[in-house]
């Protein structure tokens, strides 16, 4: 009789144990299974060279949502970004997306600028206004052929 006892003890032990680490790796992985939190927007860049998917979007220097996906739009020539935004944050029209990087030659990521419009946006809309990366490569090799006035 006690073996048994000993023995359910270690298996809801286990169970519980296997619960927490369940729990743990959706959280700390971001995955949402029960509702999305997010609204997708779009926005149309001339370069997002370094940029990856997964990367956050800040505003005012809090992180707002994450890059869903990036694509190429072989009309245009432009890459599109799919940007996953939190249903609490609302966009203005004007709102101006730039890609950053963090510190000198740390990770890209998205600074939304807010603007001063009424009308918002909803899920699936394009943000208009945009700000490609800031290509460092570019600059030094103009800087160092003579071509920077260019």
């Amino acid at each position: 009789m006690k073996k048994t006892s000993v023995e359910t003890m270690v298996g809801v032990f286990v169970l519980m144990g296997l619960i927490c680490v369940s729990y743990l790796t959706i959280k700390l992985g971001k995955m949402e299974w029960f509702g999305d939190n997010f609204y997708l927007v779009h926005a149309r860049f001339d370069s997002v060279s370094g940029l990856k998917s997964g990367a956050q979007i800040d505003l005012a220097g809090v992180e707002v949502g994450q890059v869903a996906d990036i694509r190429l739009d072989t009309e245009r020539q432009m890459a599109i970004v799919d940007m996953k935004i939190n249903k609490e944050v609302t966009l203005s029209d004007d709102v101006i997306a730039s890609v950053k990087t963090a510190g000198l030659i740390g990770d890209k990521f998205i600074r939304l600028t807010p603007g001063g419009s009424e009308r918002m946006l909803n899920s699936g809309d394009m943000i208009i206004d945009t700000e490609s990366a800031l290509d460092i490569e570019e600059l030094v090799s103009k800087y160092v052929f003579g071509n920077a006035e260019n």
